[in-house]
């Protein structure tokens, strides 16, 4: 079995299954080898492949394919709407692939396939969205017209469209590509609102300094948060596609090492730290950022700012890089959530990714973050600064941008939580910010 993989209208490479062996493999395209602006798919795929036995190349094609397919419930609807295992990566790519995460178009060969890959959209009305949104318990919100609509990597229900004007489309073939995701509120009780909650965490993103997906809450009348596709750029032709890869696929790790605790919190398997990380993380931007010093200082801001909102589910899918020709590119946050505000909703309170040594989001030390700045090859005092003023803006812009979010239509009960937390966030960080420079290294 082999599919093709193209970005930008071209053929990147051929991704195959041995049937005999059960290895997977990947191979460049020669006219992709021989352009100036060529470029891996992935730091974990590079375009020249030596000293790597078959087994490993393997591997690491397998975990960067499974990165770009949904998680939980959405994978399981997607396997049994395509009649598929959900172990059967290569019969998900098929039906998902044409419109991933990224520029990349996955398909079978002309040869291969029984029919050419038809371009068509069609308009989803208000009315309708609502329907389906109400009719999640008994059907899959992630297939429409027998399609599924997501090929995006993530746990809560969404779908992507196409908005053109003040109407939305759901899009099919390579000719056109979603612009907007979709998400309504989860089905869970105690997690209503998440709208209200990741729209916050959005926009005060944005209030002080840190680039984050734009974002807007609309009600069909369920609210709906619609989240522009920063992977996406529209044009006059038509919707360009960008390259762009999670933390995990950068880091060449499957989707279950997206937490640095890939096996739990429990006491028998809290100290194995094989996932995601924060010292990973840096490290991959030293080694492969076209501006190292820039992404540096952008993934040190959103590192505080997960704190400072009480979001303990960064984790290495929530966090992204653009490829190009130049390297890797730090793209704009997203999955921006106050975890912390549903502390009795099973919803871990634990950081995806340990500042230091200490997955405590609530109580951090001035020797954690020095620790962090050690690990992470950071000056302690710029850890210092960006944790005081990130600290010191959040009060100052969020009385102005709750009153902007409720008048759009976030709930205010949720924001009046929202701001509890992050004041005390913000509080308690301002005490130790100053500390951090002091910590003897000797301590570390």
């Amino acid at each position: 079995m082999k599919l093709i993989v193209n970005a930008h209208q071209q053929t990147v490479g051929h991704l195959s299954l041995d049937s005999e062996t059960g290895l997977f493999a990947f191979e460049y395209a020669t006219d992709w080898l021989a352009q100036d602006v060529r470029f891996p798919l992935s730091p974990a795929l590079p375009l020249e492949r030596e000293g790597i036995t078959a087994e490993q190349h393997s591997a690491a094609v397998r975990q960067f394919f499974q990165n770009l397919l949904p998680e939980g419930q959405a994978l399981d609807d997607a396997a049994a709407a395509n009649r598929l295992s959900k172990s059967n990566l290569m019969g998900l790519l098929i039906a998902l692939g044409r419109e991933t995460a990224g520029a990349l178009v996955i398909s079978l060969s002309d040869a291969q396939a029984q029919s050419p890959a038809e371009s068509k959209q069609r308009l989803l009305s208000r009315e309708e969205l609502s329907t389906r949104i109400r009719a999640r318990p008994d059907d899959a919100f992630s297939v429409w017209d027998g399609k599924v609509r997501l090929s995006i990597a993530g746990h809560q229900d969404k779908i992507a469209v196409l908005e053109q004007g003040n109407a939305w489309y759901l899009v099919d073939g390579e000719g056109l590509a979603s612009t907007h995701i979709l998400k309504p509120d989860p089905l869970r009780r105690r997690l209503q609102h998440m709208t209200s909650n990741e729209l916050v965490c959005m926009h005060l993103a944005q209030s002080v300094g840190i680039p984050a997906a734009e974002s807007r809450l609309t009600g069909v009348p369920e609210p709906v948060l619609l989240i522009r596709r920063f992977d996406r750029v529209v044009t006059d032709e038509g919707v360009q596609r960008l390259h762009c890869i999670d933390g995990c696929q950068a880091l060449g790790l499957g989707v279950s090492m997206k937490y640095e605790r890939p096996y739990g919190d429990n006491r028998d398997v809290q100290h194995i730290r094989d996932g995601a990380s924060l010292p990973r993380l840096f490290a991959l931007v030293d080694r492969a950022s076209a501006k190292p010093a820039a992404d540096r200082l952008a993934l040190l801001r959103w590192t505080i700012f997960q704190v400072l909102i009480g979001n303990t589910d960064a984790h290495g899918k929530n966090v992204s890089f653009f490829v190009d020709a130049g390297g890797l590119r730090l793209t704009p946050a997203y999955d921006l959530v106050c975890c912390l505000l549903y502390a009795d909703a099973r919803i871990a309170d634990t950081l995806a990714m340990a500042i230091g040594d200490n997955f405590d989001p609530v109580g951090l030390t001035a020797y954690d973050w020095a620790v962090m700045a050690d690990t992470c090859r950071l000056n302690p005092k710029l850890v210092s600064r960006e944790l005081k003023q990130l600290a010191e803006r959040i009060p100052l812009v969020w009385p102005d941008l709750q009153r902007r979010l409720r008048e759009n239509g976030a709930d205010a009960d949720i924001l009046a939580a929202m701001g509890d937390i992050f004041l005390h966030q913000c509080a308690h960080t301002l005490e130790l910010a100053a500390e951090v420079p002091t910590v003897a290294r000797d301590l570390l």
